[in-house]
């Protein structure tokens, strides 16, 4: 069934099909509207879950912890300094091992106050274990909300799904809203081996000494890297029953390319654009679109830009005194090969700075006139 649906709604649609039991979240822009018709539904019965008015992210967070480590499929959404202040507690889900999913609008953290697109929010948590996915249009919203849960099940890791402010999450697309039946028979009812249970009493979250702690988180470590593999399982089986593909990234007129753009969010569609007008000068341009950041998927990344002359790498976030935090990674991932490709780190599009297709050609004419880079970050668009 197709719908004219926002991005919000789609993630609403998403957790109703995945038959989510408990959901708890406390409201910020631009992710409220995400829960609000999340309480519709559950108000009117047409999903059946718990939802829990908290009042803060932290305890929106804590709420879906308890909730999970009772065995029960558990959502919440947020954005910016929400995020923020479920810092703590997302250390919690991902050490606790538990299959949470987390929608988060991206938008860009203050001061100064601003409401747009900007992911330096969830770029901030990459160090919580929590693995990420990055989401360019509202069809892919909707289908990574139903797949989260099966790789979060799966790896017994939880799941962050991402997309930008606005952009998606207040705009409207034509969106394959899959039959419930359908979504069954790709994500069957959550049955975890371990909960709270008072008829086979456990213990959970207690103290780890020097002896087993280093080998704990080893483990933890170990299962994200495994999680690389886990999905795309999890999306060869989802194109099996729905008839779309995903991976953990995306290639486009990679296979000749001597400059390969790399993107994560919606710069990706207008990236996309700009390669086909640069294809038409004769300019041998490509796109990757980063969809899986955490973890990160090194021997793709490595297979996809290894051979390549130039990688731009196009960032919407910033860490101050380095740069964007794309950029860095994807540096680290290149360093060991022996004819690594130059990289041009670009910052662009910071609190919902609008980038359109001739910036993106305006940035890979002036890599291709460089033979390196004169700025590092590049941060293109700035006022003068």
């Amino acid at each position: 069934m197709k719908q004219v649906i926002k991005g919000n709604y789609a993630v609403s649609y998403g957790v109703k099909l995945s038959r989510v039991k408990v959901v708890s979240a406390y409201p910020i822009t631009p992710q409220t509207t995400i829960v609000e018709e999340l309480s519709e539904m559950c108000a009117s019965g047409d999903l059946d879950a718990r939802f829990i008015k908290v009042e803060s992210e932290h305890s929106a967070m804590a709420a879906v912890v308890g909730a999970s480590t009772a065995g029960v499929r558990s959502f919440t959404a947020t954005s910016s300094q929400g995020l923020l202040l479920m810092h703590e507690v997302l250390h919690w889900a991902a050490g606790a091992r538990l299959p949470i999913v987390l929608a988060n609008v991206n938008r860009a953290v203050g001061p100064g106050w601003n409401i747009w697109a900007d992911q330096t929010d969830s770029m901030s948590q990459r160090d919580t274990g929590w693995i990420q996915i990055y989401c360019e249009s509202n069809q892919e919203v909707l289908d990574s909300v139903i797949m989260a849960f099966r790789l979060a099940e799966k790896a017994m890791l939880p799941v962050m799904l991402t997309y930008d402010a606005f952009f998606l999450s207040h705009t409207s697309e034509i969106v394959d809203v899959p039959e419930i039946e359908q979504v069954d028979a790709f994500l069957p009812s959550y049955q975890p081996e371990f909960k709270l249970d008072i008829d086979n009493p456990r213990m959970f979250g207690g103290l780890i000494g020097p002896e087993y702690y280093y080998e704990e988180r080893y483990v933890m470590h170990k299962d994200a890297l495994e999680a690389q593999a886990h999905y795309q399982q999890v999306c060869k089986e989802f194109n099996e029953i729905f008839g779309r593909e995903y991976d953990v990234c995306e290639e486009y007129r990679t296979d000749d390319a001597e400059v390969i753009v790399v993107t994560a969010g919606t710069i990706t569609s207008v990236t996309r654009i700009a390669v086909d007008k640069l294809r038409e000068q004769g300019k041998k341009v490509g796109l990757m679109k980063m969809r899986m950041f955490r973890p990160v998927p090194v021997e793709r990344w490595r297979k996809v830009l290894g051979n390549i002359t130039k990688v731009v790498v196009i960032d919407r976030n910033l860490t101050a005194g380095l740069g964007g935090v794309l950029g860095s990674e994807v540096q680290a991932t290149l360093y060991p090969m022996e004819n690594r490709p130059v990289v041009y780190p670009v910052v662009a599009g910071l609190g919902g700075r609008d980038v359109a297709p001739d910036d993106v050609i305006g940035i890979i004419n002036y890599v291709l006139s460089n033979d390196k880079p004169t700025d590092v970050p590049l941060f293109w668009g700035l006022k003068q």
